[in-house]
């Protein structure tokens, strides 16, 4: 039996992230290793409101890009490939996103250490959709996205499970 189109399982987004404080020089590297690793132009993300560590509104405090469609599908396959397509059980929330954090850039393969950027490590934040999720996007009240649609925990690991992705 042939299953639901619907109900397929793929990948929105995904999100590379690199946190860097309040260092100008730090942001500056960390766009040039996020254009080098994706060659899209990155995004400098900024503090929302005081916190309660001294950060003021406004204040840059990182960088990150976002990859869709086929770039998205083939950084995934970079980046599982520098775990050796091994993901932990706690990568994957309940939401059935995955989060990887790769702890230097160099791990990634086809990747060669730059001495003008340095040593940096990055966030890899997976979004994962169904058909029709745009949907729950929509200004609307009550969500009309039914809890079968709906991705959960399990659901995000027989779909790595199925790449061939072994989750410990």
């Amino acid at each position: 039996m042939q299953e639901n189109p619907m109900r397929q399982i793929r990948i929105e987004k995904i999100t590379l992230n690199i946190g860097c404080g309040d260092d100008k020089q730090k942001i500056e590297k960390a766009q040039k290793l996020l254009e080098m690793l994706t060659n899209r132009k990155p995004v400098i993300t900024k503090s929302k409101k005081r916190s309660t560590f001294g950060i003021p509104k406004g204040k840059p405090l990182g960088v990150k890009v976002t990859l869709r469609k086929k770039p998205a599908e083939e950084f995934f396959e970079r980046t599982l490939k520098a775990f050796d397509n091994n993901v932990k059980n706690s990568n994957v929330d309940s939401s059935g996103n995955i989060n990887l954090g790769v702890r230097e850039y160099i791990d990634l393969p086809n990747v060669r250490y730059s001495p003008q950027i340095g040593m940096f490590g990055l966030d890899v934040a997976v979004t994962l959709e169904r058909p029709g999720f745009h949907i729950k996007k929509r200004r609307i009240k009550k969500s009309i996205i039914g809890k079968s649609h709906k991705i959960y925990k399990e659901d995000a690991i027989n779909w790595l499970k199925r790449r061939g992705v072994n989750v410990e």
